[in-house]
């Protein structure tokens, strides 16, 4: 009889395998191209496992789904470097199976997968789980069995050989290396004897696999300086890949390595301080210093500021706008007591923050760090294990990963833009509005502009053409018409690489598009490179922006444009707290216009070069 560690088996790592059941999935809106499968991934078939029999319970407490809800990775053989698609949707239906709607990529090797299964090629499909509560349901002469009353999903896995295919297709895994799967969790071949299964070396290899997840998330957090999350990480249960997205995700909220941001940027205004807090009172009084009147009236404004001035250790040259207003600011209604009566009660939809992200073409495609306040480390890989092969009793050599870290520190972007003094003057919400987008936009113009080519001299950060590193496709001597032989050039620069994945984009400006559009794939075939009426070139999204350069040159060549290819998740963007204004009531005075400088500290930064291609040399005219 073996003994059930019901602990034990709660910190494994489990997977079933399912026959594929594919099912129609609705088509979402907008949708060129059907990526999408809906496919049953586990039911309340038994499975054998080393302990007995297991049955996943599907009723609507048991199955833990968020994860699978919020993009879990679609697989291929449960390897996590080897992601083909995503999970849109999941749900149990009434017949008790757990069903979801899985999104391939548009990857190559995504392609294949996708047809094998069309095709019926691919049949299998598993699910890997972990379980949270087990409960002993029944013991005979045939057996244990026992249900799992709450367990979680975390990843759904194209497979190709289950070791056991009776019934539904629930089983067992092999894997290509010889592998074997027992009660789903991975044996070498020495502990499996004939059907049985030595107990005794599944454990030592258990040990040993557990020795070195505790040792690889320990180096990890010492040399991120986060011992405490490496703690919880290791007494949890986690692997090293969840940890190091865990750990990512704590740098940035953190505000970097070794950088505590505890009480985070805001300087604690409540909902109604942040609601009253207005652009036109301020720079109203900015403007006309010697008003008593519009300085009183601005009172609230300016100890906002002084707030925010002593918060984020900065001496402002103007008014410190704080960061509870560029961010959560949902709506402006003024009010008698705080600055004067207001004509309108329109909603704002957005924050300052939001509406300076989206009149860019590249920031809201991006990797956004808002509110920070000191310097910000991204861990990155640099280099990967070694696998050895070795003979029998021999021991293996020892290999790590190598690690760097992408930096993000404020630079100080300045914009300014005039307006009438007049217009300070009024109280409507419209006016509160105009403001406020218009000095969010000539800020936003300048950051699109430095994350496509910024210089990377001087306080200018480096835009992605300038990055060492990305991929480089070269027209000719003298530039050259760009044309389908480039486009896919782009993308292979990225895929060889293993880059091909995450928001994976074109970017490029009005000239390279209108060329594009007249361009045939080939001679004498009617498609376009940029098919008419569509916004996706050969199946992937695009932006279009005039910062796109069009007046590059190489070799007699000159107006030349620059065409980008990548996955922009990889372009890091950073903006620390704070939006720093002053007003100059001089330079044009004689025409009653008042010019208003904005500066907003901010970064970029590319984390990984080979993310992205570009073809800077193609003629557009």
């Amino acid at each position: 009889m073996v003994t059930v560690n019901l602990d034990q088996i709660k910190a494994e790592m489990v997977t079933r395998t399912l026959k594929i059941e594919i099912r129609e999935a609705k088509k979402v809106e907008g949708e060129e191209d059907d990526r999408l499968v809906d496919v049953a991934f586990s039911s309340e078939e038994p499975c054998e496992r080393y302990y007995g029999y297991e049955i996943l319970d599907h009723g609507a407490k048991s199955v833990r789904l968020e994860r699978l809800k919020d993009g879990a990775p679609v697989l291929l053989g449960h390897d996590s470097d080897d992601q083909v698609g995503v999970v849109e949707n999941a749900r149990i239906d009434g017949d008790r199976k757990g069903r979801a709607v899985l999104r391939f990529s548009r990857s190559g090797h995504a392609d294949e997968i996708l047809t094998d299964i069309r095709d019926g090629i691919r049949r299998k499909i598993s699910v890997g789980y972990r379980v949270h509560s087990i409960v002993l349901e029944k013991s005979d002469e045939s057996g244990d069995v026992y249900r799992v009353d709450d367990w979680e999903p975390f990843e759904i896995s194209i497979v190709s050989i289950p070791a056991d295919n009776v019934g539904a297709g629930v089983g067992r895994s092999i894997n290509q290396e010889g592998e074997k799967m027992s009660g789903n969790k991975k044996v070498s071949e020495e502990a499996v004897v004939g059907d049985k299964v030595d107990v005794q070396v599944i454990a030592n290899e258990a040990r040993k696999k557990e020795v070195d997840r505790i040792k690889q998330i320990a180096a990890f957090g010492r040399k991120f300086d986060n011992t405490e999350l490496a703690d919880k990480a290791v007494d949890e249960g986690w692997n090293v890949s969840d940890f190091q997205s865990r750990l990512l995700d704590d740098l940035s909220e953190r505000g970097g390595s070794g950088v505590t941001k505890a009480e985070g940027p805001e300087i604690g205004m409540n909902e109604k301080e942040m609601k009253s807090f207005s652009f036109c009172r301020a720079l109203a009084a900015l403007a006309n210093p010697q008003d008593r009147r519009l300085q009183e009236r601005a009172a609230f404004e300016f100890e906002c500021s002084r707030a925010a001035a002593e918060k984020y250790k900065k001496d402002p040259q103007g008014l410190m706008v704080p960061y509870d207003v560029l961010s959560k600011r949902d709506q402006t209604v003024g009010t008698s007591t705080e600055g004067g009566h207001t004509v309108a009660t329109n909603l704002l939809a957005s924050s300052f923050i939001d509406v300076l992200r989206n009149r860019t073409a590249v920031v809201q495609n991006s990797t956004v760090f808002n509110g920070l306040t000191g310097n910000i480390a991204i861990p990155r890989q640099t280099g990967e294990g070694t696998a050895y092969w070795v003979a029998e009793s021999v021991a293996v050599t020892e290999s790590q990963g190598a690690f760097d870290q992408v930096s993000l520190s404020p630079e100080t972007l300045g914009g300014f833009t005039d307006f009438s003094r007049k217009l300070f003057l009024q109280s409507s919400i419209d006016i509160e509005v105009f403001i406020r987008n218009e000095l969010a936009r000539v800020l936003a113009i300048e950051i699109d502009r430095v994350c496509i080519n910024g210089s990377g001299s001087g306080s200018e950060p480096e835009g992605i053409m300038n990055v060492t590193g990305i991929g480089d496709v070269a027209g000719g001597t003298d530039g050259l018409a760009p044309s389908w032989d480039h486009i896919v050039d782009l993308e292979t620069e990225v895929s060889q690489d293993n880059a091909d994945i995450g928001s994976l984009m074109y970017l490029a400006n009005a000239k390279a598009r209108g060329k594009l559009k007249k361009t045939r794939i080939e001679a004498g075939a009617p498609e376009m490179v940029w098919a008419n009426n569509s916004s996706l070139i050969n199946g992937y999204g695009t932006m279009i922006t005039n910062n796109v350069p069009s007046n590059l040159t190489k070799g007699s060549g000159t107006n030349l444009s620059a065409i980008i290819f990548g996955n922009f998740a990889d372009l890091l963007v950073g903006f620390w707290s704070g939006l720093d204004i002053l007003v100059d009531p001089y330079t044009a005075s004689t025409t009653g216009v008042v010019r208003v400088v904005a500066h907003q500290d901010c970064d970029m930064a590319v984390r990984h070069p080979e993310s992205f291609s570009a073809m800077l040399d193609a003629i557009t005219v």
